[in-house]
């Protein structure tokens, strides 16, 4: 009888990935990075396991939003105190903290729990096109091949 392999934590090779954000549509690239992220681009994908990617993306500052979300969309935040609901529309957003734009989109994807703030914990995001990982050599990933 066969069985089934599972990947194990310390058996896992990670690489690093380099995506450029320009003109890209904020959903298409956030399924891509996430699902790289959890590692289901690999064919030793263990759901219970963090098998994934480190990935970096810059040009944070140059996403697409479609349709109307620069006004239409928001995003809320609350400080837990009576009238303290925040709001900010997207393109608000991507015009003062790109990189959170991409954060909470991304995060929304991955897993709520552990094992989601582990594969959280491997996305890198940069509004400009410098990034400090020179030194892990990361490869150029081509989103737009992907999609």
């Amino acid at each position: 009888m066969r069985t089934t392999p599972f990947a194990k934590s310390g058996e896992v090779e990670r690489k690093w990935y380099v995506v450029d954000a320009t003109d890209v549509a904020l959903g298409r690239l956030s399924t891509v990075v996430a699902s790289i992220l959890r590692g289901k681009n690999k064919p030793q994908f263990t759901p219970n396991v963090d098998t994934g990617d480190n990935v970096i993306v810059i040009n944070a500052e140059k996403i697409k939003l479609t349709g109307k979300k620069d006004t239409d969309k928001i995003y809320y935040r609350h400080s837990d105190y009576p009238g303290g609901l925040k709001a900010v529309s997207a393109g608000e957003l991507r015009d003062t903290k790109p990189t959170r734009l991409i954060e909470n989109s991304i995060k929304g994807m991955l897993p709520k729990n552990s094992l989601g703030h582990q594969q959280y914990m491997k996305l890198h995001v940069y509004a400009g096109s410098e990034h400090e990982q020179q030194a892990q050599k990361p490869e150029v990933l081509d989103i737009n091949k992907l999609i």
